[in-house]
C-alpha cells in the first residue's frame, strides 16, 4: 500500500520538533521528509539528518529543475521538500511526516489532497514568547520577526484538517498520535486489506 502524508505546520517555538520525534518513537512505518535549506547549519544540526544542507545557488538551482514539492522563502532563507525523496518513501509504503509552513502546507494539499494537515498551536502569544525568549537562541530581534511571522501564519490554521494545542505536551503528542492512527484505519486505507482477507 502506498504511504500517505501527514503535514505538520506551527509557528517557531510551539514545540513542533518535539512532537515529532516523539511520533517517530512511538510509530512503525513513519518516515521523517528531511527537507532541505539554504541556512547553515545551527548548534548541532547535522548534514542529512536535521536538514540537506545547500548552497542558495543550488536551492534554486533545483527551484529551476521543478525538484520541490514545495518551498518557500523563511526568514531569509529557503526551505523545500523534494519530491523524489517523498515519492520513493510512499512508494516503499511509508508514511510520511512533514514539517512545513503554511505556505507548504497548502502546497502538499494540492499535489497531495488525501494528505492529512495538522496545525499546532502555542496555548497563546504571551507563552510563545516566553518559549522563544527562554530557548535563548535569537536575539530580541528575530524574536519580534517570529512573532510577527506566527500571528500571520495562525491566521491560515482553518484550513487545516486538524488543530492541536500545545498547553500540556503529553496530551498534545497523545492527540498527534490519536490523528495519524484515525487516518491509518480510515476505510479507504483498509478496503485493499479487507478484499484480499475476506
Amino acid at each position: 500500500m502506498t504511504g500517505q502524508i501527514f503535514v505538520f505546520s506551527a509557528p517557531s517555538g510551539t514545540g513542533k520538533s518535539t512532537i515529532a520525534e516523539a511520533l517517530m518513537e512511538n510509530f512503525g512505518n513513519l518516515a521523517y521528509s528531511i527537507s532541505h535549506t539554504s541556512r547553515p547549519p545551527r548548534g548541532t544540526e547535522q548534514d542529512g539528518i536535521d536538514y540537506h544542507f545547500v548552497s542558495e545557488g543550488t536551492f534554486r538551482e533545483m527551484i529551476g529543475q521543478n525538484a520541490f514539492l514545495e518551498w518557500a522563502q523563511v526568514h531569509g532563507h529557503l526551505y523545500g521538500t523534494a519530491f523524489d525523496a517523498v515519492k520513493a518513501q510512499m512508494s516503499a509504503g511509508s508514511d510520511i511526516l512533514m514539517d512545513v509552513d503554511v505556505q507548504g502546507g497548502r502546497n502538499v494539499k494540492k499535489q497531495f489532497p488525501e494528505s492529512t494537515l495538522i496545525f499546532l498551536l502555542p496555548p497563546s502569544l504571551k507563552v510563545l514568547r516566553k518559549r522563544l525568549t527562554d530557548r535563548g537562541t535569537d536575539d530580541p530581534g528575530v524574536i519580534e520577526k517570529r512573532m510577527a511571522q506566527a500571528s500571520e501564519e495562525i491566521k491560515h490554521c482553518s484550513w487545516y484538517d486538524y488543530i492541536v494545542i500545545n498547553d500540556d505536551l503529553e496530551k498534545a503528542v497523545f492527540e498527534a498520535q490519536s490523528i495519524i492512527v484515525s487516518a491509518r484505519c480510515r476505510r479507504a486505507r483498509r478496503m485493499d486489506w479487507v478484499n484480499a482477507h475476506f
